[in-house]
Formats: structure tokens, sequence, C-alpha cells
């Protein structure tokens, strides 16, 4: 099934700016996250959560975005020689050029230009590592204030049996007799001739007769190592943490990638993040909402209180300044927003009822004017209908 368009996902045009991209990205996925969507559609907001995620991961990366306005979902598909995940280059790319630049090697007696596979020793193809991924979860709280965390994530570690070599002990490594310890082989037809890695060495230019039992020949064992990660205090949900050289090793001595840690933020009990501001809803009785009076409300640093004046009606909105949260590229802190909820008295005694139907009695000999609202409603009702 064909992809979608990304803009067209987001909701935005071609031409938006970061800060749109952005907005559309935070509303989506507010609204598709699995925690805010459980039952019968969990399944399809998921993917549509994916969908959303992937989009503004593309959108939010100049490199990325320029290269998908060029080429569309070909320039930033890592198996179609797009960019990996993080930003870095894929061998999809640089295998293209290399293989133009053998045939223009060969053929005018050159140097290929363009590709991104370098020598190493014995003329063996040396290949930067893969990116990781690693998702975190934290809370509002921690999100907010920042803090200092351990993460245990998969390493490679010299073999002790062979001590690196891959050979069983006693034994070694002996040259390809394929590509003589070259790596790379040449592939002609006719008039062209196109090198590509040494299918039998797999371009270490060597091979292993007796393989170490420890490690299969690899020279390195799998385990796991811990990592000490900073959180900076207003990160916010999908945000992503740059640990270098924490991927996956290269090939023949070529660099490490690079470790990514995605945040994912937990649902809060009482706010809902929006940016840098938050949200809240408070409830309110009907006599404290009708009579007005002080209210503590719940912030992130603390109680605030809030004058609710006489006659407040349910949705009324109550901004506190500075009550939200600090965001890492933000020089102030939003806002907090407090939605007043009022609260239907349930479960009366009689003599309760008996209490509130006098006083809608009295409330009705007035004319309407404590409901005004709801005057109001009744004559567009009553013209309505004439």
């Amino acid at each position: 099934m064909a992809k979608r368009d990304y803009y067209e996902i987001l909701g935005v045009a071609k031409n938006a700016s970061d800060e749109d991209i952005k907005k559309a990205y935070r509303k989506l996925a507010m609204k598709h996250h699995p925690d805010r969507n459980q039952g019968d559609g969990a399944k399809k907001s998921e993917e549509q959560f994916k969908e959303v995620k992937e989009a503004y991961e593309m959108l939010s990366d100049a490199q990325k975005r320029a290269a998908y306005d060029q080429y569309g979902h070909a320039g930033v598909d890592p198996n179609a020689g797009g960019f990996r995940p993080g930003g870095q280059g894929g061998e999809g790319f640089g295998g293209f050029a290399e293989a133009f630049g053998d045939i223009f090697g060969d053929i005018f007696g050159g140097q290929g230009g363009g590709g991104q596979r370098r020598g190493g020793a014995g003329g063996q193809q040396v290949f930067r590592g893969s990116d990781l991924s690693y998702a975190m979860e934290i809370t509002l709280e921690e999100a907010a204030r920042g803090k200092e965390t351990q993460i245990r994530i998969p390493s490679w570690e010299e073999c002790e049996t062979c001590h690196g070599s891959g050979a069983k002990p006693g034994t070694s490594a002996k040259t390809c007799p394929s590509c003589n310890g070259a790596g790379t082989v040449h592939m002609r037809q006719g008039f062209f001739s196109i090198q590509q890695t040494c299918p039998h060495c797999h371009g270490t230019g060597k091979i292993i007769p007796e393989p170490c039992v420890t490690c299969h020949g690899q020279g390195k064992i799998k385990k796991t190592k811990t990592l000490e990660v900073k959180i900076p205090a207003g990160i916010n949900e999908g945000m992503r943490i740059r640990s270098a050289g924490n991927g996956e090793p290269g090939t023949n001595g070529g660099p490490a990638g690079d470790l990514y840690i995605e945040i994912r933020i937990k649902q809060h009990e009482i706010f809902e993040r929006d940016g840098d501001d938050l949200h809240c809803t408070v409830p309110v009785g009907l006599t404290l909402a009708a009579l007005g009076g002080g209210i503590e409300v719940p912030t992130l640093g603390g109680k605030a209180e809030i004058e609710l004046p006489e006659g407040t009606q349910h949705g009324k909105t109550f901004r506190l300044r500075g009550k939200g949260i600090k965001g890492v590229r933000s020089s102030y802190p939003g806002d907090l927003y407090c939605h007043i909820s009022v609260e239907t008295p349930v479960k009366l005694t009689e003599h309760q009822r008996k209490l509130l139907k006098e006083l809608d009695e009295s409330f009705n000999k007035s004319g309407g004017k404590h409901s005004p609202n709801a005057k109001s409603w009744t004559d567009h009702v009553k013209d309505l209908f004439k």
C-alpha cells in the first residue's frame, strides 16, 4: 500500500513553517496517542499515531524535509537509499554512487567519486555502524524539571577467548582467495566493470577456517552496558536525545553509530500538556459557583489560588501566567489554564430536594433574570416554532 503524503498526514501546506508543523504534530499526537484511545479503535489509533510520528520526524528535520520535497518518499526511505534514522546517510545512495564511480573509473582510469566507502587495512571496506533507538517513558514532572538516570543497552565487546580475531585459539584467519584480501570483487559485463563487496568474506578480506566457539567467528560478543543519561528540563513528547557512538559498531574498524533516546511522557492524572502550556479541569460545587469564593488549584510547583466571581459558569477558564512548563528552547515558562467544571449535586436527601424546589420556585418568580442564558435560549426556540 502506497504511503500517504507527509504534509497531508499532518494537515499542513508544503510551505508550512517549522512551528506550524510542530503544532500540527502535537495536536494529532495527543488525539491519536494509544494511552488516550482504548477499546475497539485502539489498533487504528496506534497506526495513525505511528503515521503522524513518522511524518513529523521527516518534516521536522531540515535535511530530510529537503530530500522529501525533491524526491518524495524515495528520498527518505533507507531501503531506497535515503536517510537512516537519526539523519545519517544510508548505504543506498552510497552503493549507487560507488557503482557508477567504479564504472567511470575503469573506463577513464581514474577513481570513482561520490561513494561513502573508505579503504581500511588491506583495502577492506569500512562502514559506519547503524544507529539504535531507545524509547524512554518519563512522568510529566520529570519532563518539566529534567532528571539524570541510567539505561541499559546492548553493546559489543571484544571476545576474551580469541581476543577479537574471530579464530579458534591456536589458529588464525587467512586471506580470502576470492578477492585476495581486497574485500571487493569486480563483476564484468562486456565493456563495463562493477565493483562490489566480496560475497565470501563480506568485505573483511579474510576468511576464518576454524571459528572461535565463543563468538562464532565474529571476534566480539554481545553484552549490555549502562549509560548515564541527562534529560533536559522542558523536554516534550517525541523529542530525542543523541548519545554519540553508542549505536551498532562499525564494520572493519568503521565508526560506531549513534543511540537516539526517544522520549515518551506518561499520561498525567490532572494535567494535559500543550507545548509549554498546561491544562486542567477544576470541579466546583453548584453553591460555590453561584456565590463565588476562593479555591485552591494544583500546579506542578505546588498550589495556587483562584478567586471565583459570583455566578461563575461551567466551562469558565482561568489563566495562571508562568505556571506551565519552560520548554528546552523557551525563554519563559508557559501558562496553566484551569477549566471550571460545575458539578450538579447527586444523591440528595428529601430535605435537600425540598430546599432545591423552593429555590427553583424563587428563581422562576424572578422572571429568569438568574438564568440569562437559559432565558435567551428559550426565546430563540419560541421564535423558531412561530
